[in-house]
């Protein structure tokens, strides 16, 4: 039996992890500029579809929902809003910050038009949107 050079594997899981901390990146944290200013991060999304419905489901730790903004336009639904930096007095100190906070903005564009936001709701950290496809009953 061949021993496994162990250059090659090591280079091999170094690439692998390189990758995989550049998927993360790209799905949590995402800076861009803001429309109305300063920083913005875009939250992960996850979207299925039915016969009947699209559901997305957007990660939002931390969010209250007075601080989410809505919009269904055509087939492109937006979520906005800000997470706040827990106010933690002027004694804290900053060891490791990893969550995002402050403004996001997410566009989703769906392949159907005319889509009607029947529920959206704030669960678990997770907003959950339902659309109704056009000519859909339930």
């Amino acid at each position: 039996m061949r021993m496994r050079d162990p250059t090659v594997w090591m280079w091999s899981e170094a690439i692998s992890l390189l990758e995989r901390a550049e998927r993360i990146e790209r799905q949590c944290f995402q800076l861009g500029e803001h429309r109305y200013g300063g920083p913005r991060w875009e939250p992960p999304v996850d979207l299925f579809e039915t016969e009947r419905q699209f559901v997305v489901l957007v990660a939002l730790p931390g969010v209250v929902p007075e601080q989410l903004i809505v919009t269904l336009e055509d087939s492109v639904v937006s979520v906005r809003g800000q997470r706040v930096l827990p106010d933690l007095g002027p004694n804290a100190h900053l060891h490791r910050m990893e969550i995002p906070y402050g403004f996001f903005e997410r566009r989703i564009e769906l392949p159907a038009h005319q889509l009607r936001l029947s529920q959206h709701q704030l669960r678990d950290g997770c907003l959950l949107l339902t659309l109704d496809k056009p000519g859909a009953t339930p």
